[in-house]
């Protein structure tokens, strides 16, 4: 039976259909976005969009949703784990449990990513990117170590959620500071493996290593 909700509770479940149509609307077609309501358990699945899982608008709680509603210790956020849609299809599904003023589950926001295209990405992109390597005449257009300074880049972007074109001029400079402690400035034609993978000058990449 369905909980009396309070004026907060009501305000909660309105604004969670707005972001669940959002966040539907930002990763179409392939993950699908499910708004739960914890205080209706029998009919918890309020709103279904970009419906990859055969499910409907009133259908009852998943056994998370469930594990919420009688814990309110449980965890309000469950991350990228391993699930599976009725027909076979490999998902991955994040669920984020919303709480009112008083610590109780109110909602659940989840998330599911079909990986099947993903996954169809990976294979025809490892064939692609697969070499012979039977020929033993072999040859590099990059100088030794280009690659391990571009993979330092990628990393050192990564740490700060950025892309290598996207660093600023700070971060720039604690990266030639990275690397130069690597030894990775010695490098045969360093600079210009740093100026292309950022998108700068060679002149540029100078003044951030002074």
């Amino acid at each position: 039976m369905a909980r009396k909700r309070t004026p907060e509770q009501k305000l909660l479940l309105e604004q969670l259909q707005q972001v669940a149509a959002g966040l539907a609307q930002t990763f179409a077609p392939f993950c699908e976005v499910v708004l739960h309501d914890l205080l209706d358990p029998k009919q918890a699945v309020v709103a279904i969009h970009n419906n990859l899982s055969g499910r409907e608008p009133g259908e009852p709680a998943t056994a998370l949703g469930l594990a919420r509603i009688l814990d309110p210790g449980y965890p309000q956020v469950v991350a990228n784990y391993a699930n599976q849609f009725a027909d076979g299809r490999q998902a991955k599904s994040t669920s984020i449990g919303i709480k009112d003023s008083e610590g109780r589950y109110v909602a659940a926001l989840c998330m599911n990513v079909d990986l099947t295209l993903f996954r169809g990405f990976q294979t025809a992109l490892s064939q692609f990117a697969a070499v012979d390597g039977s020929d033993p005449a072999r040859e590099s257009l990059d100088p030794a170590g280009a690659e391990l300074i571009r993979q330092r880049i990628d990393q050192f972007a990564a740490r700060q959620a950025t892309t290598p074109r996207a660093l600023k001029a700070a971060d720039r400079r604690a990266l030639l500071q990275e690397l130069r402690d690597a030894g990775m400035l010695d490098v045969r034609r360093a600079m210009e493996t740093i100026a292309a993978h950022l998108g700068v000058s060679r002149a540029s990449v100078y003044s951030y290593a002074k």
